[in-house]
């Protein structure tokens, strides 16, 4: 017997290997009870987790003491930074002091984009376009050399800053397949010229023609065929890709008896002009600017021509309404593939959008004798009518395409977003021999619903204007330029009720003095005499001045709206006044948006004369409709283009009234 331990072992002969001492140990843990298993099991864990912990607590200290030298160095070299002049201070690391400079700037300049991003988002702007293409040169140019000269020549005539640096240098565009163009000069010749009136210009319509031919002399030099003219830097953009600037214009060019201007546009309206592009447009921009413009056109000249290019692009548009889940519309669509969806930045679209296309599809099935046009639109209208979420016949700003609801808590508004909602109102009821009472009953309440929540008077002066509801609640004395519609609206509206409604005639008609009296401050108090985008009124005792223009709102985009008023004020009062404010605005366009080599550029400071800062862009809707109520203010002959005749669409564009709703 061989004893180890306290084991007895029992050795025979035969065996010839010793015993080891891990056999010793599994014999001795195999004689253990279950009970001593589970503690010595449980005792080897805990010892486990505890040097875990211990060895956690080890990392962690070396780590601290590591960011503490390191915090410790860049403490030592910021400091170095900030007092390069401490003689205890470690020594400067160049690199490291440039790279923490550049850093800073570049989160300077990051805060500064975000924040210009986000009130461009919540300023009433009109998209813009965003391919911006350079203007072809002569064989024998140089880039270089013609900017330079071209932007010397702007200096020495009065534009101050034109446009951005970066703004001229040359865009590679890429070639993309032009869209197939039916030419039909040949099956439309152009019919013999008859202008609308033999009268001589007067020296302030003569004043304004001069105006429109130099704009027109811009986009030929720099966007010929092409949407925008970007008259500064010789570029132009394509928004529709479908030669809007020419479109808008051209019943202002027929209006204003310019014959040879007409003559070249149409031959590219027959030759040249395509819808069929594959791009995606804004159903409510393309149905004003261009469908407006061919129906206006056609019914102004009784050129085939603009009926048949009118189809085109109404075809092109229908796609918008008839594939809409709801009967409100989506807000684009594409003229090539038919694709339509809502705004690309989210759900809604604007209610102004969805409710100004009417008084075009409506003309059109007018024209066509098909009533499929008409009946997409007035289903929108009789949607809006039923729908909740308005107040006093006010109407949220936002409305989505797939539920057909407005977005609860949207702010009240006659500006961006919203304005034209209550212009079509009227102008819809006007348009058909004022036949379709409900439309009058919809624009009387909603006109009820401003008077009660949105007008105000500023401090000290008393100015009327028409401010916001934020989020439908919370009072804000905020006008936005495009609200200088209403006073002509309403003043056209009291025309026509004024027997029928004679209480709401006389209220709108002196609303409607008053507005447009403050809609002409906006412009008279400013050192350039023309209006900002926004204006902030004064409400509260104590502030010196009634009227309050932010840095960001200080641009002028050359827009119509207070003109427009202007022509419907005298055109109804008589009020010698209000052409001499639109002479006045006028003569401030010349002066501080004129382009010398040809065009208007809107600008973006109205509050410094000798530094406008020119954005080096020209809307077409500055020669759409601009130039025209300037021509129409400064007539004396009230048949021409007559009011009892003609009702404008909301781009300027004037279709003919009717005498009922039928089409046949």
């Amino acid at each position: 017997m061989y004893t180890r331990g306290s084991v007895a072992v029992d050795i025979g002969e035969s065996t010839s290997v010793p015993s080891t001492k891990s056999t010793s140990l599994w014999r001795r843990w195999k004689r253990t009870t279950a009970f001593q298993k589970k503690l010595i099991i449980l005792g080897v864990c805990i010892l486990l987790m505890f040097l875990y912990v211990y060895n956690s607590q080890i990392e962690e200290n070396g780590v601290g003491v590591r960011a503490a030298k390191k915090n410790s160095q860049k403490l030592k070299i910021k400091n170095q930074v900030n007092n390069p002049d401490d003689s205890e201070s470690e020594i400067v690391l160049p690199a490291l002091v440039k790279l923490g400079e550049d850093k800073q700037k570049a989160l300077n300049d990051l805060e500064k984009r975000i924040e210009e991003d986000i009130n461009k988002l919540q300023r009433p702007v009109r998209r813009g376009p965003p391919k911006i293409i350079p203007r072809k040169k002569d064989e024998n140019s140089k880039d270089a050399e013609n900017v330079i000269q071209m932007v010397k020549a702007d200096l020495d005539q009065g534009v101050d800053n034109p446009g951005n640096g970066d703004e001229h240098e040359p865009v590679k565009v890429k070639e993309e397949k032009k869209p197939a163009v039916v030419n039909l000069a040949a099956k439309y010749p152009m019919p013999e010229w008859k202008p609308l009136h033999s009268e001589l210009y007067n020296e302030r319509q003569r004043y304004v023609v001069d105006m429109f031919q130099h704009a027109w002399k811009g986009y030929k030099n720099t966007a010929w065929g092409h949407d925008h003219s970007h008259p500064i830097s010789h570029r132009y953009d394509d928004w529709f890709g479908v030669g809007l600037t020419l479109l808008d214009a051209l019943d202002t060019m027929y209006i204003m008896g310019l014959k040879t201007e007409y003559t070249e546009a149409r031959e590219w309206i027959a030759t040249k002009l395509s819808f069929d592009v594959n791009v995606d447009v804004n159903l409510f921009e393309c149905t004003i600017r261009v469908l407006g413009s061919m129906l206006s056109a056609f019914h102004l000249t009784g050129d085939m021509l603009y009926k048949e290019r009118a189809i085109d692009i109404g075809e092109r548009l229908m796609p918008a309404l008839s594939r809409s889940v709801s009967a409100v519309p989506y807000s684009d669509v594409n003229l090539h593939t038919h694709n339509v969806h809502a705004p690309k930045w989210g759900p809604d679209s604007t209610v102004s959008e969805v409710t100004t296309i009417q008084m075009e599809f409506r003309d059109l099935s007018f024209i066509t004798g098909n009533p499929k046009y008409k009946d997409a639109v007035d289903r929108v209208t009789a949607h809006v009518k039923g729908l909740s979420g308005k107040k006093n016949g006010l109407v949220p700003m936002w409305i989505n395409a797939n539920t057909g609801l407005f977005r609860p808590g949207g702010t009240f508004t006659v500006g961006a977003r919203a304005d034209s909602y209550y212009e079509y109102l009227l102008k819809q009821w006007v348009q058909t021999g004022q036949t379709e009472q409900h439309l009058l009953n919809a624009y009387l309440e909603a006109v009820d619903g401003i008077e009660q929540h949105l007008v105000g008077q500023s401090v000290p002066s008393g100015y009327t204007y028409v401010g916001e509801l934020l989020g439908g609640v919370t009072p804000s004395a905020k006008m936005d330029h495009l609200v200088c519609f209403l006073p002509g609206t309403l003043a056209l509206g009291s025309t026509l009720f004024s027997k029928t409604h004679p209480r709401q005639a006389a209220e709108h008609m002196q609303l409607a003095q008053d507005l447009c009296q403050t809609c002409y401050q906006m412009y008279a108090n400013t050192p350039t005499g023309l209006s900002p985008e926004i204006t902030y009124f004064n409400v509260n005792n104590g502030i010196k001045g009634d009227l309050i223009v932010k840095p960001l709102d200080r641009h002028n985009l050359l827009r119509p709206e207070t003109v427009e008023s202007l022509f419907y004020m005298w055109r109804i009062t008589k009020d010698a006044k209000y052409r001499e404010w639109g002479w006045n605005i006028a003569q401030a366009f010349e002066k501080y948006t004129k382009v010398s080599g040809g065009g208007y550029s809107s600008i973006k400071n109205v509050m410094d004369p000798n530094n406008t800062n020119p954005m080096d862009k020209m809307e077409s809707f500055f020669l759409g409709e601009t130039l025209k109520y300037l021509f129409l203010l400064f007539s004396d002959d009230d048949s021409f283009v007559s009011l009892n005749k003609w009702v404008f669409n909301t781009e300027a564009h004037p279709l003919p009234i009717k005498e009922s709703a039928s089409v046949s």
